[in-house]
């Protein structure tokens, strides 16, 4: 009836190795991309936002206080 014998140095090894191989496949997920791959999303980006300037109909200012006023509409 009794339980299998485990040696807790060897499980706990067994599973920080498991670990690590969990936050290495994380990271070639999130960091193993091409240049190619990095240099197509960025030009994909620049054109989407290209195109949303090009339907702005006015510029917004530049130099705009804290509370939203322009310079001159303050009293």
């Amino acid at each position: 009836m009794a339980g299998e014998i485990v040696n807790l140095r060897q499980f706990r090894k067994k599973q920080a190795r498991s670990e690590k191989e969990k936050q290495a496949e994380q990271n070639r997920v999130a960091f193993g991309r091409t240049k190619t791959e990095k240099s197509l999303t960025r030009a994909l980006n620049e054109k989407a936002s290209k195109k949303l300037d090009q339907g702005r109909l006015e510029t917004p200012a530049i130099a705009r206080s804290a509370d939203g006023a322009s310079d001159t509409e303050k009293t």
